[in-house]
């Protein structure tokens, strides 16, 4: 399984609503296991920049890519790249990751 994790960052506080409108469309795409629009609840003591955060898991890449390719997923880019300043996404896959000391 693949988790996405893409965080974003709105400079205008009116403009919050849109960018969480515009990637509220992405849920609507098939090719997600699961697929979730988050509020940061800005508890970090080093850094409050990220506004919104996009949390996807996917079977595998190429559920991935076909999310990716979708049309919605265009759309969104659209609609939220205008209004948006930071984004950093990062994908893993799940059955490589460290769940105990190393």
């Amino acid at each position: 399984m693949i988790r996405h994790i893409v965080f974003f960052s709105v400079p205008d506080r009116a403009n919050l609503e849109r960018v969480r409108s515009g990637l509220s469309i992405l849920t609507e795409i098939p090719h997600a296991r699961h697929l979730e629009i988050g509020t940061s609840v800005k508890s970090d003591l080093y850094d409050t920049s990220v506004d919104l955060i996009v949390y996807g898991e996917f079977d595998d890449e190429a559920a991935l890519a076909a999310y990716r390719a979708h049309p919605l997923y265009q759309e969104s880019i659209a609609r939220v790249k205008p209004l948006r300043e930071l984004r950093i996404a990062a994908d893993y896959d799940v059955a490589h990751a460290v769940t105990r000391p190393v």
